[in-house]
């Protein structure tokens, strides 16, 4: 028996395949939307994926059940309270799927989601490990306020908390303490808070260690686990019912985007979206273009700032990187938002305005600050004493918020996110709009 886990940083999600060594059979739990690197598992193993266990349908990213059902004929376990579109079989609590001398059981742990099971593996009679979903995580559970609107159930976020409660005291904390914890999701999840850096735990360290599991009563927990959640991207929802139904096939809904000739002209009124470096996009651009760039959490940035009703142009400065930005909106499903994909290298276009740190350490107050960091990060305090707090997500919408008296600047912690930010106001505010990018770190120590 061996167990393979699978990790995407981007996203910070795992995924796993559970391979029965005698009958050369696998079973996957939570895959990712690109479905290779779980073929190439199974041939290298020499084995055949027979089956498919979606722990409840995710917000995050999109999984590729339906299509490695289409093509491996394997079978699809879900919550019956899924309501799923696609074929698959019931795996409610004490379903069983034995694979040789795998056992696979299910437990309803609902909390993050009502439908949420948690997939205990048995091995030669004992209980070796389970696989948690999105309920218990390394260090922290799932957050319980993303149901509250989407999926075939939804619930509100107290009472799924409370339903956590008792998910994690009545089941996951009853096995045994050496059982091995697999979550879908490590640190740097929207899913959660207060994850580990770790990939795996135990029933017994996270009895000791996690502050979700320890002793309180049913009302604490409630509180602690919805107090200061991260915010939600606008493509959860999207992602909940896609999932519901089943994607398209990957590779197939990626050479369905429409590719332009270099340098094209978008239609007039439909966003686009600049993945390029802030260097060059600066340089040059198409006017109202949104800069997120190409980076570890492109797709999550996309997903926060386009909404799932929206359609737009995705730009690059080549076709490798165009096509890196391709697969991280396929992950999360909006490669089928895609209007139109090109490369952009055109010289001149709209330049932004440089940021100039020595006029703005001399005379601070004759700009208007936006910090547009989460509401996490600004509860500790502002960088500076004037500044406005919008998130990112929530600055399209709340731009006109801002006064347009003086200067514009935008920051962030580090200098990724103020990219976008001070593109979407450029475009928004009729005023200057500059970018503090990097110059956050010696600015606001000063």
């Amino acid at each position: 028996m061996k167990i393979k886990q699978f990790e995407d940083k981007g996203l910070a999600h795992y995924s796993y395949a559970v391979l029965s060594e005698c009958e050369r059979e696998i079973v996957l739990i939570d895959p990712a939307r690109d479905p290779q690197p779980y073929y190439d598992y199974a041939a290298a193993s020499n084995a055949k994926i027979v089956g498919v266990i979606e722990t409840h349908p995710h917000a995050d990213f999109v999984s590729s059940h339906l299509e490695i059902h289409q093509q491996t004929g394997a079978t699809i376990y879900a919550h019956s309270l899924v309501g799923a579109d696609y074929p698959h079989q019931a795996f409610d609590e004490g379903a069983v799927l034995e694979l040789g001398k795998i056992r696979l059981r299910s437990l309803h742990t609902p909390g993050h989601s009502p439908d949420g099971i948690s997939i205990v593996l048995e091995h030669e009679g004992k209980d070796k490990a389970v696989f948690t979903g999105d309920t218990l995580f390394i260090g922290d559970v799932g957050r319980p306020d993303l149901r509250e609107s989407a999926g075939n159930t939804t619930a509100k976020r107290e009472e799924l908390a409370r339903q956590m409660y008792h998910s994690t005291r009545e089941k996951l904390m009853k096995l045994d303490d050496h059982v091995e914890v697999l979550p879908a999701h490590g640190a740097g999840t929207l899913c959660g808070k207060g994850l580990s850096e770790a990939n795996s735990s135990t029933i017994g360290a996270e009895k000791f260690g996690n502050p979700a599991l320890q002793e309180m009563s049913e009302e604490a927990f409630v509180k602690m686990i919805t107090e200061d959640q991260p915010f939600i991207p606008k493509y959860f929802g999207y992602d909940v019912d896609l999932n519901k139904k089943g994607a398209p096939a990957y590779q197939e809904s990626l050479q369905g985007v429409r590719m332009l000739e270099k340098n094209a002209v978008p239609e007039a009124g439909v966003l686009v979206v600049d993945g390029r470096p802030q260097e060059q996009y600066k340089k040059g651009h198409i006017a109202g273009a949104i800069n997120i760039q190409n980076g570890d959490k492109f797709e999550t940035w996309l997903g926060s700032i386009v909404g799932p009703d929206e359609k737009y142009y995705l730009v690059a400065a080549s076709e490798e990187a165009l096509n890196q930005l391709m697969e991280k909106a396929a992950k999360i499903g909006y490669e089928q938002l895609v209007e139109g994909a090109f490369v952009y290298d055109k010289e001149g276009g709209k330049a932004s305005e440089a940021f100039n740190k020595e006029a703005f350490k001399a005379e601070e107050k004759n700009f208007t600050v936006v910090d547009i960091r989460n509401s996490s990060e600004t509860k500790a305090g502002k960088f500076f004493q004037q500044a406005i707090s919008i998130p990112l997500p929530e600055l399209r919408e709340r731009a006109r918020e801002i006064p347009t008296d003086k200067p514009v600047v935008v920051h962030c912690a580090g200098g990724y996110r103020s990219a976008a930010g001070s593109s979407i106001l450029e475009s928004l505010l009729p005023v200057e709009v500059l970018d503090m990018s990097e110059a956050v770190t010696e600015l606001k120590n000063k």
